[in-house]
């Protein structure tokens, strides 16, 4: 298929293709006129690198990822798991940061709620 195909089958943008291309997370081969074109399974590959980005993940962690799918070995696998499990702690501090900043926001909110309901006069809600 060609990249118009495959980018609104997997409903990205043909950019986000192209960049997946020079990142190495996506390759196809090429006909003789020099455009791109993508096997079927390129679709579920596409979904797959969306939702590791969706995960927060890097194009370089990524990219560092996907050998564990494309050639599982012992090797791959160990490397993997290490690098699954620093992303998921990194995603827990931000997750905690986030909280953190989330409780402030509020602790904000009801102190402008505060402040807005005694200058009309009220009391605090």
């Amino acid at each position: 298929m060609r990249i118009g195909e495959l980018a609104s089958q997997a409903g990205v943008s043909v950019r986000s293709l192209r960049y997946y291309e020079e990142r190495g997370l996506l390759s196809s081969t090429r006909s003789a006129s020099g455009q791109r074109r993508y096997t079927d399974d390129e679709v579920e590959r596409v979904r797959f690198i969306q939702r590791l980005y969706a995960a927060g993940l890097s194009s370089r962690t990524i990219a560092e990822l996907l050998p564990c799918v494309d050639s599982p070995s012992e090797r791959n696998d160990d490397e993997g798991f290490e690098r699954l499990t620093q992303e998921r702690e990194r995603i827990d501090r931000h997750i905690e940061e986030l909280c953190e900043t989330r409780e402030a926001l509020d602790r904000l909110i009801d102190a402008n709620r505060a402040h807005r309901a005694q200058l009309a006069g009220g009391s605090p809600a």
